[in-house]
């Protein structure tokens, strides 16, 4: 489906999506920092053990696991070589049923994603920052927000 790259191009993907990109918003020009968009903390466990440690603390906070995708083991599956990605999927159906409720198209950020990768022997935990929705979708407020990212970040922190 999709070309081999070549490792040459899988190593600038990494390097460009590992490094604080500038990214700007074209419709209204304001450029957003990456640090803006996504919460990432480094964290010594290993990393099934990371996996592990947000799949506890997002039950600890009643969220809802709604899947659990291997991204190194799909791809590897058609022939490309990646280090560890795990992509969760959670879902607190309070936070979820408030925001679709304002604005439908919010569901194209639904369910809520925490990812868990290694680069370079280094593990890393990431999660959107559903702030950024009250920019995207003009029936979304950041107070509508709040609450989302605050339990996001705790899953993240508390999995460290």
């Amino acid at each position: 489906m999709f070309p081999d790259l070549g490792p040459q191009a899988t190593n600038i993907i990494t390097e460009i999506t590992s490094k604080a990109v500038r990214m700007t918003n074209v419709h209204s020009g304001v450029n957003v920092d990456i640090n803006d968009f996504a919460y990432v903390a480094e964290t010594g466990k290993a990393f099934d053990e990371a996996v592990v440690s947000v799949l506890k603390a997002a039950e600890r906070k009643g969220w809802s696991l709604f899947q659990v995708y291997d991204l190194r083991e799909r791809l590897a599956s058609k022939g490309f070589v990646q280090e560890p990605l795990k992509v969760i999927e959670i879902c607190n159906g309070r936070h979820a049923n408030k925001i679709l409720g304002r604005d439908r198209l919010a569901s194209l950020c639904m369910p809520c994603r925490i990812n868990v990768l290694e680069e370079g022997g280094k593990v890393r935990i990431a999660s959107m920052r559903p702030a950024m929705m009250s920019q995207l979708f003009p029936g979304i407020c950041q107070e509508d927000v709040e609450d989302v990212e605050k339990e996001l970040r705790e899953i993240v922190d508390s999995s460290i």
